[in-house]
């Protein structure tokens, strides 16, 4: 892959699995997530519909496709995070992502409906994630694709860096468009 391509695919850079976390990490990604849907109203300000079925790189989503994905996605971390905090390693539910990403949803749902519900559901998950115990986070659901467990502090992680990924999608594009 070119490094132009690899740059426009990771703008944050390829997601790099942490080791371990502190409670100093932990802050910056719930604050990470609650800021997410405040990034992604101004990131689409004043777009118009043309602008925002423009994909972020070649062959890859619209913005409209990648906020209704942000929501998609996040919908399911949060379901996957309260059946671990319920449950003894839950067997998570995978999904296709792309393939969702072609639903009609994703195309005729105006983004801003998809950016509504990421201000409810983040709001809601940094509300539960502020008031996890120290026992909490070291719960885990098991991802058969993975074919491993996955703590919950792990997938916070996971989320912080899904959430900059994309949101810098939009913004890289918005800023190499000049809009």
């Amino acid at each position: 892959m070119s490094e132009e391509l690899e740059l426009l695919k990771y703008p944050v850079g390829r997601y790099q699995r942490p080791h371990a976390y502190t409670p100093e990490l932990l802050r910056e990604w719930i604050s990470i997530l609650e800021a997410l849907p405040s990034w992604l109203d101004a990131v689409i300000e004043n777009l118009d519909e043309q602008q925002l079925q423009a994909p972020y790189r070649p062959d890859g989503w619209t913005v409209n496709q990648t906020i209704h994905h942000l929501a998609d996605s996040h919908m399911n971390a949060y379901i996957r995070i309260k059946l671990a905090l319920t449950e003894d390693n839950p067997t998570v539910k995978p999904y296709e992502e792309a393939l969702w990403a072609e639903l009609p949803d994703s195309r005729v749902v105006p983004v801003n409906v998809s950016i509504t519900l990421l201000h409810a559901l983040h709001r809601r998950w940094v509300a539960l994630l502020r008031h996890m115990s120290a026992e909490d986070w070291e719960r885990t659901y098991y991802h058969p694709e993975s074919k491993r467990d996955f703590p919950i502090w792990e997938v916070v992680a996971l989320y912080a860096w899904h959430s900059r990924h994309h949101m810098e999608h939009v913004r890289g594009l918005r800023e190499r468009m000049n809009w």
